[in-house]
């Protein structure tokens, strides 16, 4: 082979079909974890990966790889960036690591299913590089942190959060479990490969590593990089499998995938990343907001993805837009009030300049966020920091598992969409996630979120100490105001000019 062309043995030696002859087809790709849908093997063996490599061209590049990343933490290991970096930064970097670096790991699960039950040769054939991908992303995202937890503990969480009962890390693996670790393997090549990693962990690993870079934090711009160059690999093994389930008269079946992973993606998407971009990243290196950015890459690029495969919009496209204005607002002002429930120090992002910034980008928000704002301003000119910590916990989401919200002040919207299913009530914090819990039930039932949790007795003594010690949240790893509270004196000196005035 090696003294011909790869196009001309390529597709042989991917072409792993067989006719068994000891066990029947059906036992060794059983419906249940193939997740075939009846489309009859010579079907998918139309599949054609739009990305082809071979085992020792996978190798080559991720030496390549690893050896550039590994390089770029070495030389730049006294660059001090801990020291330097706005708090704010490294906000992101601790959110980023306890969320992300154990997911990774169950993506390389969820690859490994595909590897072995993908009923198309080339499924398996880049499912196991995509899952030598996964694997090679948790080690690097656990290591990299690593050298830091000396310095400061909460990097810790990096491995610690899914190890937890903490609420951010229960909604990351509410959501993963869903998509990545309970699914058949043409489940997943829609939900993850195409749905997750095509819709939103690439888009969002291109603009993380830009912003890094534009921090001054090449160690992690170079990290993100080096990930986002496998993820744009074996993101591309879902959009085939959608073709052939199309062609095969499956289009319902696919499009309530797409649709679930969508949603569910989203919430976390709009979390972790909405926050960062419009808060937690320095004023000065941002370069556009979330709704920019949600516009330009989800809907614009993505959706052309989706209608162009022959899928249809999500029904709940438009509201899942016209959110963009407001969710991860709630979530932010969420997080930094409950900001001892979590394992990084929440930048509050609220200075006047921000607000100024916030008012171009979000017409309104001033009168609706910026009010409640204000009284916890208010409460810390006044020296009543105690008024703007929780003494309790807000009403979670059956769905996403994360805290109902949206918009207050005069436009208040805030509402439950309860359902009663088998003697129990649900909260949801939309009709999106009210929906994805009524397309399989018997799925989500028995879930408990936090605050379930808590009103069942499981969290003891029943108030926030309680649930700090049930979360493992540990004295030195509890999260504060980024900023210690330093960006209320730019309130302070405002006032006081203008009574002198």
């Amino acid at each position: 082979m090696a003294l011909i062309e790869r196009h001309e043995w390529y597709d042989i030696a991917r072409d792993t079909n067989w006719t068994p002859a000891y066990a029947s087809e059906s036992e060794i790709f059983p419906d249940l974890m193939t997740g075939a849908m009846g489309v009859p093997m010579e079907q998918w063996e139309h599949y054609d990966e739009p990305y082809k490599t071979s085992y020792p061209e996978y190798v080559k590049n991720q030496r390549e790889k690893d050896s550039g990343a590994y390089s770029v933490k070495a030389a730049l290991e006294r660059s001090r960036i801990l020291e330097s970096s706005d708090p704010g930064w490294l906000g992101i970097l601790k959110s980023h690591y306890g969320a992300i670096a154990l997911g990774e790991y169950a993506a390389m699960s969820a690859e490994a299913r595909m590897a072995r039950f993908g009923r198309a040769p080339g499924m398996r054939n880049m499912a196991t590089f995509g899952m030598m991908d996964e694997n090679r992303h948790a080690q690097l995202q656990l290591y990299f942190p690593h050298s830091y937890c000396a310095k400061d503990r909460q990097f810790d969480w990096a491995h610690k959060a899914y190890h937890t009962n903490e609420w951010g890390a229960i909604a990351a693996r509410h959501a993963f479990d869903d998509l990545f670790l309970s699914r058949s393997a043409t489940d997943i090549a829609v939900m993850l490969t195409f749905a997750f990693e095509t819709g939103f962990t690439n888009m969002q690993f291109l603009g993380l590593a830009a912003d890094a870079a534009e921090a001054g934090d090449y160690t992690f711009s170079s990290l993100i990089s080096s990930i986002q160059t496998d993820e744009s690999r074996h993101a591309q093994i879902g959009g085939p499998a959608l073709q052939i389930l199309i062609a095969n008269g499956r289009k319902e079946q696919a499009q309530k995938l797409v649709d679930i992973a969508i949603a569910r993606a989203w919430r976390l998407f709009c979390l972790l990343t909405g926050t960062a971009m419009d808060y937690a990243t320095p004023l000065q290196h941002r370069k556009q907001s979330f709704k920019e950015f949600m516009r330009e890459w989800i809907v614009g690029q993505f959706e052309r993805t989706l209608l162009d495969l022959g899928l249809d919009l999500p029904w709940f496209w438009d509201q899942m837009i016209n959110e963009f204005d407001y969710q991860h607002h709630a979530y932010q002002m969420g997080i930094w009030y409950w900001r001892p429930t979590v394992w990084w120090n929440v930048a509050a992002g609220v200075t006047p300049d921000c607000r100024d910034w916030l008012e171009e980008k979000y017409p309104g928000w001033n009168d609706t966020f910026g009010k409640a704002w204000d009284v916890i301003i208010d409460n810390l000119l006044a020296g009543r920091t105690e008024l703007t910590l929780p003494e309790t916990l807000p009403i979670v989401c059956n769905m996403s598992q994360i805290p109902i919200c949206a918009i207050p002040g005069e436009r208040w919207n805030v509402k439950d969409y309860p359902l009663e299913y088998r003697g129990r009530t649900y909260h949801f914090n939309s009709e999106i996630d009210r929906w994805v819990f009524q397309q399989d039930p018997l799925r989500y039932r028995d879930h408990l979120t936090l605050v379930d949790r808590f009103l069942a007795g499981h969290i003891q003594p029943p108030n926030l100490m309680g649930a700090l010690q049930y979360m493992n949240l540990a004295p030195g790893e509890t999260g504060d105001d980024a900023h210690q509270y330093a960006w209320v004196a730019s309130y302070r000196d405002k006032r006081y000019q203008k009574r002198a005035a």
